[in-house]
């Protein structure tokens, strides 16, 4: 786990984050979903008996920076 830890302490912005380590399996996780647009994996430290995240492919680093074709569906 501090392997883990470390590794996320080590992301830098624009898209070399923990979730960009994680779609790229440099940092393992449960998953459970996976397409061509995100996918969805287990929180390592859940605070509800159902847990999970959902992370786009694409680095969205800023909710400002998103574009009108990041909505679901595309444009």
């Amino acid at each position: 786990m501090a392997d883990e830890v470390a590794k996320a302490q080590t992301a830098k912005p624009e898209g070399d984050t923990i979730f960009g380590k994680i779609i790229r399996n440099e940092i393992p996780a449960k998953l459970i979903h996976e397409d061509d647009q995100c996918i969805a994996f287990l929180d390592v430290a859940p605070q509800a008996p159902t847990h999970f995240l959902v992370v786009p492919r694409k680095p969205i680093t800023q909710i400002s920076k998103a574009e009108d074709g990041d909505a679901a569906g595309g444009p």
